[in-house]
């Protein structure tokens, strides 16, 4: 498969393994996370006229959602502000090691080395979004909790640990970095192999060891690596890479496919649904349910919810995948622990985890067309914010009088249709894929396409539901 090597170009390569650039970018990020909590605890309650509403889940959601995401996978990990006073701490220095930090540096538990704590972290923010947006209180007290959380998780645990098994935003950022087309590899495992020291996890006078816990010479995906580039400052061997390469390259790597990383894909599928009825959609009462959290109508959007993310979306796919095991001729049987593990979802776990996948393209999509509708609606509430950051009656920048003013308004349900019926040809493309790697008894007639028909199905249907609720 045909990748160029960025880091060949001198000027990246020395940007990337300096540190200062990465500093400045995170100072600023966490200037303006430190405002947007002070915005929201001491500005006005306005939301629409509040920074740390309009910065956080409009500016930042757009750069994060229509940019980062699908272009650089994990890069917004790599100056995300969050890790930085937890990790200064528990490094003991603001750059290069310089000493012993303050901190246990307990091991993260083996059985909670997934992402399933992410998972519940990102659907109990889901639950209350539509209060986490709105009012600036409530959103500097979860963006104060997020900081606090991973402090203490780096002054109890190893490396960063908040982002790798906690964070919720890192979870689904990690899911859909499968699909950008920039990695961070190995270029010769030869040479790793006789490299005794390993600096590139364990660390060494010129970085850190890598912070997320990932061995950079069985790298394989872009999930788990946080770009943080520590592993390119104390590689002694100049053997690692930034590469740029096709479109969703990992999506067709079968190695690792995991049943936490499958959930995720359904719950932010199933979110980006919800999102879209609850937001956009004309039913005021499912906007109102949602707004009054504790009430009794709140308490059953909170079970229609958590029932379409755990039991709909997922049961109505493992029916589509075990049509497509019939149709296809797949009739092998798990052995083993696969046997054990098969009570919940059957014969065809394998197959609904490795599935799961092809929604990976169809969940980006969809949370891409609903970003855009949100995003050019509200954007215009950036520039007056801006100047006037709390709603003190400021005008710094000389914009605090500029009007709310939608943008693109008659492009948008032309781009958001483009989108997802691009996600809809992306996930059957990918799905096809993964019918032609599912493993089967050497006696079975194995039909790719009748495999993945079902799936394809249920892909569509989820694409012109999103298509009526966005764009009708």
């Amino acid at each position: 498969m045909n990748r160029v090597e960025l880091t060949r170009v001198p000027l990246i390569k020395t940007a990337l393994r300096s540190r200062w650039p990465q500093l400045i970018l995170r100072v600023i990020a966490l200037a303006g996370f430190l405002l947007a909590i002070l915005a929201g605890i001491s500005g006005t309650p306005v939301g629409s006229r509040n920074f740390g509403i309009v910065f956080v889940w409009i500016g930042w959601w757009a750069l994060l959602m229509l940019v980062a995401v699908p272009l650089f996978g994990r890069g917004w990990c790599s100056v995300c502000p969050i890790p930085m006073p937890g990790e200064w701490l528990q490094q003991g220095a603001l750059l290069k090691p310089q000493g012993r930090g303050l901190g246990l540096g307990k091991r993260w538990p083996n059985k909670l080395r997934n992402i399933w704590l992410q998972n519940g972290a990102f659907v109990l923010v889901a639950l209350f979004s539509t209060v986490i947006l709105t009012s600036p209180l409530t959103s500097a007290l979860v963006l104060t909790a997020f900081l606090v959380i991973a402090i203490a998780a780096s002054l109890v645990f190893e490396r960063r640990a908040f982002c790798r098994y906690l964070c919720p935003v890192g979870g689904f950022i990690g899911l859909y970095s499968q699909v950008a087309p920039v990695e961070l590899r190995v270029i010769d495992t030869s040479v790793c192999a006789s490299h005794t020291e390993k600096t590139c996890y364990a660390g060494s006078a010129e970085g850190y060891g890598c912070p997320w816990q990932v061995f950079p010479p069985g790298l394989v995906k872009n999930t788990y690596c946080g770009t943080c580039m520590e592993c390119l400052r104390t590689c002694p061997h100049d053997n690692l890479a930034i590469n740029l390469r096709p479109f969703g390259t990992d999506l067709n790597n079968p190695t690792g496919r995991k049943m936490d990383e499958a959930f995720k894909a359904f719950i932010m599928l199933g979110s980006a649904v919800v999102y879209s009825a609850v937001m956009l959609g004309p039913w005021g009462f499912l906007k109102s349910a949602a707004y009054h959290i504790g009430s009794v109508q709140w308490l059953v959007y909170a079970a229609g919810f958590l029932t379409f993310l755990f039991l709909l979306l997922p049961g109505l796919f493992y029916a589509a995948v075990a049509l497509g095991q019939t149709l296809g001729g797949k009739k092998a049987k798990p052995t083993g622990k696969a046997a054990s593990r098969s009570r919940l979802f059957g014969t065809h776990r394998q197959a609904f985890t490795g599935f799961a996948y092809s929604l990976v393209p169809l969940g980006l999509a969809a949370w891409i067309a609903f970003s855009v509708s949100f995003v050019f609606a509200n954007i215009s509430y950036l520039w007056p914010v801006l100047s006037d950051p709390m709603g003190w009656g400021w005008n710094l920048l000389g914009t605090a009088s500029l009007s709310w003013t939608p943008y693109l308004t008659q492009a948008v349900p032309t781009l958001q249709a483009l989108i997802l019926l691009g996600g809809l040809l992306w996930a059957s493309r990918t799905s096809l894929r993964i019918a032609d790697q599912q493993p089967a008894q050497p006696t079975a007639i194995t039909r790719p396409l009748l495999q993945a028909l079902p799936i394809i199905a249920f892909c569509a249907a989820v694409t012109f539901g999103l298509l009526g609720l966005l764009i009708a």
